[in-house]
């Protein structure tokens, strides 16, 4: 399905260097601390085969049990310590770059919305997660 609106970015300055962002965005054990938008949400299973054609699936659940889904796509392209793009499983496509800031790393993730939610709805949630990310990389 087409995306009607305009992709969505949202991005994050990590005070931590490239590599080590690049890693806690990847592994899978890192995946699951910090792969969900709120306190009483957590992601309690993850896999990520970070190659062209690899997936990742991370599956992200209401702590209470009351609703969860998984959230998965198909590499497209890698660049180790700089680049991601990926492909959802609805066709929706991610970027996420890595870019060196001095000491620190900028993440810009960029996202085509899907039709369902309001856009600021969905750019909140993914500023969120991002967010999380930011606190937990920074640890």
């Amino acid at each position: 399905m087409e995306a009607t609106t305009q992709p969505v970015t949202v991005q994050a300055n990590i005070n931590a260097p490239v590599a080590d962002v690049w890693n806690k965005w990847n592994a899978p054990e890192h995946i699951t601390q910090w792969c969900f938008a709120s306190d009483d949400w957590h992601a309690p299973f993850s896999e990520n085969d970070v190659r062209v054609g690899g997936s990742i699936k991370t599956t992200m659940a209401a702590k209470d049990g009351s609703f969860s889904f998984d959230f998965g796509g198909t590499y497209t392209e890698v660049e180790e310590n700089r680049y991601l793009a990926y492909t959802l499983g609805d066709g929706r496509k991610v970027t996420v770059l890595f870019e060196q800031d001095g000491d620190g790393t900028k993440v810009v993730e960029t996202f085509d919305p899907e039709n369902t939610h309001p856009v600021e709805f969905q750019q909140a949630g993914w500023q969120a997660i991002l967010d999380n990310f930011k606190k937990y990389a920074e640890q």
